[in-house]
């Protein structure tokens, strides 16, 4: 892993507070040392127990949060992390772990990176989750379905009821809202959504899953979110179930476009 960071990163204001937890102090040294180059303020810790208590005591703004940690593991830290409010979480996994990748996104982390990984990668990773988080102009709250989504405030509702979303499942059912009766495929809500034109589409069928599991009455017959068979899902506001039962379990992680389409990321890895 290379020790120097490239001299023009995205520029960020130094009140950004990121929470660097990894136990392997070589990648903790390199990814702080991009991120302070970046503007970031960071603090770091070595394991979940000491994670949890720099984040009560100075609340970050983003936490990049390694897997596999010694004593409590990063899962139930971003479990503990979400529960005391809202934060967004980038996952740190080793390459080819699919299934930690994926409950990593369903305890609530917004992205994640696999190892061996770019620093440089990780630095516009953080740039594009954290500028979701930031002041959007005045919007007018959108409305569907019994559903209210203030792109303003980063709230939404379900017939008056608060929801509990992540960073990507607010974005995901804002741009929903915005556009229902059409159709997207897997590349393209990635692409509008998480800002990427390439990555694991395994991540949005993910999000989908999770955004059905609060939105809908019944995640397994969804009536809102639709699976539309070889493109990909559309938002239906008549909440005309369209869909079989049958279909909707049949579902996998797999997504219902064809995954082999995806493309990888071509990193120059670090070698850690």
């Amino acid at each position: 892993m290379p020790a120097s960071a490239p001299e023009s990163l995205p520029a960020s204001a130094a009140v950004t507070r990121v929470l660097v937890v990894d136990d392997d102090p070589t990648v903790a040294e390199v990814v702080s040392g991009y991120l302070e180059r970046a503007g970031y303020l960071v603090d770091r810790a070595a394991d979940g127990a000491v994670a949890l208590a720099r984040a009560a005591a100075h609340r970050p703004d983003l936490v990049v949060l390694d897997l596999m940690l010694p004593g409590i593991d990063g899962l139930e830290v971003c479990r503990r992390l979400r529960a005391q409010g809202p934060v967004p979480v980038i996952m740190l996994t080793a390459r080819g772990d699919e299934d930690d990748r994926i409950l990593g996104l369903e305890v609530g982390a917004d992205d994640y990176v696999t190892k061996p990984f770019s620093p440089r990668e990780l630095v516009l990773r953080v740039e594009s989750v954290l500028r979701r988080t930031r002041p959007v102009p005045a919007a007018r709250p959108l409305h569907a379905a019994g559903l209210t989504v203030d792109p303003s405030a980063r709230r939404a509702t379900k017939n008056g009821t608060e929801l509990a979303l992540t960073l990507r499942e607010f974005d995901l059912l804002a741009f929903f809202l915005k556009h229902p009766g059409r159709a997207y495929a897997r590349e393209d809500l990635m692409r509008e959504v998480w800002g990427w034109d390439f990555g694991d589409l395994s991540t949005v069928t993910v999000h989908v899953r999770r955004l059905r599991g609060k939105v809908e009455d019944d995640p397994a017959r969804p009536r809102l979110i639709q699976t539309v068979w070889g493109v990909g899902y559309r938002f239906d506001e008549t909440e005309t179930e369209t869909e079989t039962v049958a279909m909707a379990m049949a579902e996998t992680v797999a997504g219902p476009a064809g995954a082999g389409r995806e493309r990888p990321a071509t990193e120059k890895e670090t070698g850690s």
